[in-house]
C-alpha cells in the first residue's frame, strides 16, 4: 500500500467540482483507492464519500491506494489536486 498526505490550501475546500475530478480521477484505476480526513476513510471512488467528509481549507488529507497501479493512481490524483489548486 502506498499513501500521500495532502494540505488542503483551496478557500473552498473539496467542493462538489473538484471531488466528482478526483472521483473521475481515481476510477480510471483498478487499486483500491482511499481518502482519510479526521479518522474518517472513504472510498476515492464515490462521490457520496468524498462530499461526506466534508473536507475544508486548512485539512490535512491522506489518500492511500493498493494494488497494481498504486503508484500511477497517486501520480495521476496528485496531478489532479495541484492542477484543481486544492494543493501546493
Amino acid at each position: 500500500m502506498e499513501s500521500r498526505e495532502f494540505h488542503i490550501v483551496a478557500e473552498a475546500g473539496i467542493h462538489a467540482r473538484p471531488a466528482t475530478l478526483l472521483v473521475q480521477t481515481a476510477s480510471k484505476f483498478t487499486s483500491d483507492i482511499t481518502l482519510s480526513y479526521q479518522g474518517k476513510d472513504v472510498n476515492l471512488k464515490s462521490i457520496m464519500g468524498v462530499m461526506s467528509l466534508g473536507v475544508g481549507q486548512g485539512a490535512d488529507v491522506t489518500i492511500s491506494a493498493e494494488g497494481d497501479d498504486a503508484s500511477a493512481a497517486l501520480d495521476a490524483i496528485s496531478e489532479t489536486m495541484e492542477a484543481e489548486g486544492l494543493t501546493k
